[in-house]
């Protein structure tokens, strides 16, 4: 661990993300805050953290529900769940859903400190033997790790941070049926104001881009009445 390691800390207490903010700052850690999950994916996006502290109880949808929707896409990232239940059944259903570790508050910060290098240790040898993140797209190759697709030449294909975002989604699910609300599901961006008819434009305006011929795809495909099915070979 080496003083660039960087914390997200995901919690609705102003007063516990500052005590954090301070304690591990004093040990090293540069930590970033959110107040609530909402904003989750995008910060992950902006500038991915090495460890991200979850509260479970927060207004709104819950550290569970947000959870699912990082490892969705992300499935590699250190989470450590916060919660002040101490229920068994919240401890194994945060371990099941993908958590690394599980902390109830109130917690001593030294104990937590431990928990955090714990689980950066064990899990660094697996993020630096990992290599970059290539995705083939057909002739193509989505760089998940640097947000560039890539020609079948090496050159980069122009595309906007959404369009990445969807393809990026697509990515991760090859072969299955994403329905217009799955999509939105998965990536939060994409809830809210966009409705079914901005998914449509984004994955038309991707078709002009990546298909070899956009009015009969066989990348990402239409499964009438269902939503869009991507198909990593094209055939």
């Amino acid at each position: 661990m080496t003083a660039s390691t960087t914390i997200l800390v995901v919690d609705d207490e102003a007063g516990l993300r500052s005590m954090l903010g301070e304690y591990l700052g004093a040990h090293g850690m540069a930590v970033r805050e959110l107040d609530s999950g909402a904003r989750l994916i995008d910060e992950i996006a902006r500038q991915r953290p090495d460890l991200v502290l979850l509260d479970v109880n927060m207004p709104g949808e819950d550290g569970f529900t947000h959870l699912r929707r990082l490892r969705e896409l992300d499935a590699a990232l250190p989470v450590i769940m916060l919660t002040a239940a101490g229920r068994v059944e919240q401890r194994v259903g945060g371990l099941r859903g993908g958590a690394d570790d599980y902390v109830v508050k109130p917690f001593d910060v030294r104990e937590l400190l431990a928990r955090i290098r714990a689980v950066l240790e064990r899990t660094a040898g697996a993020r630096t033997a990992a290599p970059p993140a290539l995705a083939p797209f057909g002739p193509h190759a989505l760089d998940l790790e640097g947000r560039r697709l890539l020609s079948a030449g090496g050159s980069e294909i122009g595309l906007t941070a959404m369009e990445f975002d969807l393809l990026a989604l697509f990515a991760r699910n090859p072969r299955k049926v994403l329905s217009r609300a799955r999509l939105r599901a998965l990536d939060h961006r994409l809830d809210g104001s966009d409705n079914d008819r901005s998914i449509d434009i984004r994955v038309t305006r991707l078709r002009r881009k990546i298909e070899p011929d956009p009015e009969r795809p066989i990348l990402i495909r239409t499964v009438r009445g269902q939503g869009y099915v991507f198909d990593p070979s094209g055939s």
